[in-house]
């Protein structure tokens, strides 16, 4: 059996294999069909506010003041965010901001730093 299994578009594993029609992931438990695999290639892209496309771990700005649903705190003009993790939903970034904690943006209200 020489056949080459994709590998998980997750956790990148290797050791993949097949369970009816579609790929299983060992190590994440991550499950997936073979058009999933053929697309793994065109991964969304997630741009600023400017259009600049953003990726893991890059440090971005916020461009306007905003409010932190369920506190009284503000997230300010000009907040620096560092190693910021692009993740899918409604708000594309997690991120950790300082003074606030863990929290989750939408990409349009930052610009790359």
């Amino acid at each position: 059996m020489s056949q080459s299994l994709p590998s998980c578009p997750q956790c990148k594993s290797e050791y993949t294999y097949i369970d009816g029609t579609v790929f299983v992931c060992p190590e994440c438990a991550h499950e997936w069909s073979e058009d999933a695999a053929d697309s793994a290639d065109e991964e969304k892209k997630v741009s600023d506010a400017n259009g600049n496309e953003l990726s893991d771990g890059d440090t971005v700005s916020v461009i306007k003041d905003l409010k932190v649903k369920g506190s009284s705190s503000v997230v300010k003009l000009g907040t620096k965010v560092k190693n910021i993790r692009l993740v899918d939903g409604d708000h594309d970034i997690d991120c950790k901001i300082p003074g606030i904690g863990a929290m989750k943006l939408k990409s349009e209200f930052v610009k790359k730093a």
